[in-house]
């Protein structure tokens, strides 16, 4: 993650000719440079009915999914605390139940279902800490959301996992008072950015279900793509001051204003899929690299939770690679930096399947 916005710098290792630096900060203060909220809608037509290879069901837990009476289903939230170890394992660490919750809502008379998943892999080095990242799911509320606290913090002794932990759970609350069906994205992060109190900061990005579509906001390097018959349909741009230096909501007067987000609504339709998540997981995969990992796992009948374990696996893998272009690493060499490979960091994934199919027993093939 980026540095502070009271004090910038390139936190990851620059490799110049065998050496390695990193370069020295600077300070950004100048708020005139901050642009309001961009508010975008996408008029993408409407695809014909999709069919999927397989039928959606819904489960709580088990990889093979089932019929099953709704108010059974996890009809709470998750914040960052589904931690695993690879796409093949069973989770090393975890505070709280795995993430696989059944929302629906209705789009244009079709009643549609959003089937979520997620994964959070703490930087090797922060697992003691629970690292920087958060997420939550809402099961009722037909929401998701994601936050990535800054790590320049830690050299001023501040854990900015804090801030971020603390924004997502302040995002949940404000989903919960907003009605049915029609969540505003920045309506809820203006909330959540007012209550939050701890030290640091943090980028979010919140994505909602609504009777519009897919209603979202991002602010900073965190974000969502959306997956449609196995192509990225959408993404959602990187906000930044400067290389590394991300957009950040920050307690007090300091750091961007939640106005200052990108606002999203994008049609909806049975099949599609939404990733969602940190820079972790955008530094290191490209968006074709994501549609295929998702295009297997719909094919391989996995549920939204493995998908994004399988996701994250892979982003980690990439992060750890010096051998291999990545996003990260394009960015910086564009901005002038010779650098090659992955970025280690905090990585967290949130899968939605949006399916307008009833609840059916199926076994994956």
């Amino acid at each position: 993650m980026a540095a502070p916005a009271s004090n910038a710098v390139l936190l990851a290792d620059v490799y110049l000719d065998d050496l390695t630096a990193k370069p020295s900060g600077v300070r950004f203060r100048d708020r005139t440079r901050r642009r309001p909220a961009l508010r975008a809608t996408l008029n993408l037509p409407k695809p014909p009915p999709f069919t999927p290879i397989l039928n959606f069901g819904c489960s709580s837990s088990d990889s093979t999914w089932r019929t099953s009476n709704p108010t059974s289903l996890l009809r709470t939230l998750t914040l960052s605390s589904f931690t695993c170890s690879s796409a093949e394992t069973t989770p090393h660490l975890q505070h709280l139940p795995s993430t696989f919750l059944s929302h629906q809502t209705t789009i244009g008379g079709e009643r549609l279902k959003l089937f979520s998943g997620s994964c959070y892999l703490p930087h090797p080095d922060k697992e003691d800490t629970g690292g920087e990242d958060a997420h939550f799911i809402c099961a009722d509320e037909e929401a998701i959301g994601v936050a990535d606290g800054v790590g320049g913090w830690a050299d001023v002794g501040v854990n900015a996992g804090l801030f971020a932990r603390e924004l997502m759970s302040h995002s949940v609350r404000a989903i919960q008072e907003e009605p049915r069906g029609s969540i505003n994205p920045a309506t809820v992060l203006e909330k959540a950015h007012s209550c939050t109190k701890a030290k640091g900061s943090s980028t979010a990005c919140i994505v909602a279900l609504t009777h519009m579509g897919l209603h979202a906001i991002n602010l900073g390097d965190s974000g969502f793509i959306v997956v449609r018959d196995g192509c990225t349909i959408f993404r959602s741009p990187v906000q930044q001051h400067d290389f590394n230096f991300t957009y950040q909501l920050e307690s007090g007067n300091g750091g961007d204003l939640p106005s200052s987000g990108e606002v999203f609504t994008i049609p909806a339709a049975p099949g599609d899929v939404v990733i969602a998540g940190t820079d972790g997981l955008f530094d290191n995969l490209y968006n074709d690299e994501v549609a295929e990992v998702v295009l297997q796992a719909i094919r391989a009948g996995l549920e939204p939770q493995i998908t994004a374990q399988k996701i994250a696996a892979l982003a980690r893998q990439r992060a750890q690679d010096r051998n291999r272009q990545t996003p990260f690493s394009t960015a910086a060499q564009e901005a002038g930096f010779r650098y090659y490979g992955g970025k280690l960091d905090d990585i967290t994934v949130v899968v939605s399947y949006i399916t307008g199919s009833t609840c059916v027993s199926f076994s994956p093939s």
